[in-house]
Parts: C-alpha cells; structure tokens; sequence
C-alpha cells in the first residue's frame, strides 16, 4: 500500500470529521439520531480536536518515509484508533444500531485504514530513488 495516499486520504476523513464535530456537534449527532445533550455536545467537540489533531499528524508526515521502522509512532496511534473504533463501529453496525447503513459504510472504511496502517507497520518502507 502506498503510504502516501493512505496518510493523505486518512488526513483528509479525519480533518473533515474534526472539523464537523468540532464546529456543529448537534449536526453530528443529529445525523446519527442521538440528543444534543451538553455532555454530549461537549464529547463531540473533544473528539473533534482529537480527530483534527490525528489529520494533521497523517497530513504533515504524508511525504516522509513510511513503514517498518520509520515514523513508527505515527503508525501506532493510526492503527489502534483505526482498529479500536472500526471493531466498536462493526459491533454497533451488527447489533442493528440506529443509521445500520451509515455504521456500515463507516465500519468499511475504518477496516480498510486498519489494514492499511497494518500493512505499512509490518513492512519495510520502498525507498524512492532518483528516477521516481
């Protein structure tokens, strides 16, 4: 998998997700049929910094070296909240939550990043050379 398009397209997802939990939470939450409580405006909204701050992680190493031991950090933190949300997203998606097609749509996605970090984590980085 070519970590670039992999952080970029991650950057992107995560950025735009931030952006909307951090700027109109109850549009998130409306969107997914839960009140707009305080709490969980607050709870949106911290996400949302957190998922901004991972976008711009992801957008600011897309042109580094990528893979086995380089940028490992990186590679860690977008594994385990890949993986950690996807298997929390899949879990609602098969109890029959509310938005089924939304929570599967968004359980896709999130397995593909999951394996994609996967991948990029357990293998040695393709240098570039001079010609590419």
């Amino acid at each position: 998998m070519n970590s670039r398009i992999l952080m970029t397209a991650s950057a992107v997802l995560l950025g735009l997700a931030g952006i909307v939990l951090t700027f109109a939470p109850e549009l998130a939450l409306g969107q997914l049929g839960l009140p707009a409580s305080a709490m969980a405006l607050l709870l949106g909204q911290v996400v949302g910094g957190l998922y901004f701050g991972l976008a711009m992680l992801n957008w600011m190493l897309k042109d580094s070296v990528i893979g086995g031991i380089y940028n490992r950090p990186a590679l860690v933190a977008n594994l385990s909240h890949f993986v950690i949300a996807g298997l929390a997203i899949l879990r609602q998606a098969l109890g029959g939550g509310t938005q089924p097609a939304l929570l599967w749509a968004a359980a896709a996605v999130y397995t593909l990043l999951g394996v994609g970090f996967g991948l990029l984590l357990l293998r040695h980085p393709v240098q570039k050379t001079a010609a590419q």
